[in-house]
């Protein structure tokens, strides 16, 4: 396969700067022109194996979003960025413009001690950030190595002392389940056959081995007292969680109460995280030549998180913090509220992508869908489309060596008037340049 230094240097070569502004401000980029029914479908935030992930491989994500008519796709992996390598080759093969991102999740300190939530229902202070239009992660350079190498340190420790207390739970209620923080990685390497220093284990891999140890060793139905004293999966459940189980037959259920009642805040296995600070995150989005964007929950959590309620407070607050784009993941939310969030949003100079995260095991629809699988409005799919083709345009430009819609301390590019002239010429960019993309055109 070829290296990712490779097809970043195909996309750079699509054509030059000026011939693509050209052809922009010439009107030359019909995907920005289509009408609502043929407008490319996006979807900007995946997580790709091995990040816990619906999906077994990259070309299972790949094929589904080919199928499904998908054009174009955004990453956001956890800590390591190798298979992007592979996701940008099927993606070419496939016609499909891909996106790099990532997400990394950090403590503010002020706001944990403040008791509020910010994008994380659980857990005040806890915010996760995303970047968009990745381009210096293959290779990386040194500061944005030092804080990649700081996560998994602390992520290290944190998932084998979980997974340490886990296993004498089980232990203590006869389940050997012999699992390690090797272990789970042995488990996750042979799944998607993926190398090892590629896997950051994450708290849903864990959840899964043990659950799938209690699928191997305790019986779904319950034995008789006299067989050897063992009781079935819903009664040892019981015992392990103190609380039963919501479904002892259902894989992801089970999964899920692992989490819930042995792995949260205040229960048995719950060890607290050692996480970077907002400026470190944000530090590594720039570093690896990304846009800052802030993943949105809105009613994805209920009560909708204070740092989010209301949506004007919360745009106040991200501009404080020098962060200009945001996204959501409809899938959680009711189309009333993801059209007040996406358009106040907009409204106020926010570039708005959204996306499916595909984090758990549930094979989702590619395309984005709100609450129940509730249409998107039209207007909030025209905004997200803008909001990837300057996406685009900002990887295009960076690839090239100028400034896309932030520059490299995170301000808004200078070259325009005003923020909605800004969007509007990159978003024009940025339909050109996967316009060309589109037709397997090379410069």
């Amino acid at each position: 396969m070829r290296s990712m230094q490779e097809l970043l240097a195909d996309l750079k070569g699509l054509a030059t700067v000026a011939e693509m502004q050209a052809a922009a401000d010439a009107g030359a980029a019909p995907a920005a022109r289509r009408a609502p029914a043929s407008r490319p479908k996006t979807n900007a935030h995946i997580h790709l194996p091995p990040n816990f992930s619906a999906f077994e491989s990259v070309r299972q994500a790949i094929d589904l979003a080919a199928a499904q008519g998908v054009t174009v796709l955004g990453t956001a992996n956890y800590y390591h960025y190798g298979v992007y390598a592979e996701f940008a080759a099927l993606a070419r093969a496939a016609g499909i413009f891909p996106l790099f991102g990532l997400e990394v999740i950090c403590l503010i300190d002020d706001l944990a001690r403040a008791g509020i939530k910010v994008n994380d229902p659980g857990n005040p202070g806890k915010m996760y950030l995303c970047g968009k239009g990745l381009t210096r992660f293959a290779p990386m350079n040194a500061a944005a190595q030092a804080i990649i190498d700081l996560i998994w340190r602390n992520d290290t420790s944190r998932m084998t002392r979980m997974i340490e207390i886990l296993a004498r739970l089980f232990d203590a209620q006869g389940v050997r389940t012999n699992l390690t923080y090797e272990a789970v990685k042995d488990r996750i390497v042979r799944r998607h056959g993926c190398p090892r220093d590629t896997v950051c284990v994450q708290e849903r891999h864990v959840a899964l081995a043990f659950q799938e140890e209690v699928f191997a060793r305790v019986p779904a139905a319950l034995l008789r007292q006299g067989f050897g004293g063992l009781a079935g999966r819903p009664e040892v459940l019981k015992r392990i969680f103190g609380a039963a189980a919501k479904a002892a037959d259902d894989p992801v259920a089970v999964q899920n109460d692992i989490r819930t009642h042995l792995m949260k805040a205040g229960k048995a296995a719950f060890v607290e995280e050692a996480l970077i600070t907002f400026e470190q995150s944000y530090r590594l989005v720039l570093e690896l030549g990304g846009i800052p964007c802030y993943p949105t929950l809105a009613d994805g959590a209920s009560p909708i998180c204070g740092y989010e309620d209301p949506v004007e407070k919360l745009i106040e607050r991200l501009h404080a913090g020098r962060i200009y784009s945001a996204e959501l993941i409809p899938i959680r939310n009711q189309p009333a509220v993801l059209s007040h969030y996406v358009k106040t949003m907009r409204a106020a100079g926010f570039v708005m992508t959204g996306g499916t995260e595909h984090n758990t095991l549930d094979l989702l629809g590619i395309e984005p869908t709100c609450l129940k699988k509730q249409p998107m409005p039209d207007d909030v799919k025209e905004i997200f489309w803008e909001g990837a083709c300057v996406a685009a345009a900002h990887q295009f430009l960076t690839l090239h060596g100028q400034c896309g819609y932030v520059d490299g301390s995170g301000a808004l590019n200078p070259a325009y008037a005003t923020q909605e002239e800004r969007i509007a010429s990159l978003a024009r960019l940025g339909a050109a340049v996967m316009e060309r993309y589109f037709r397997g055109e090379d410069a």
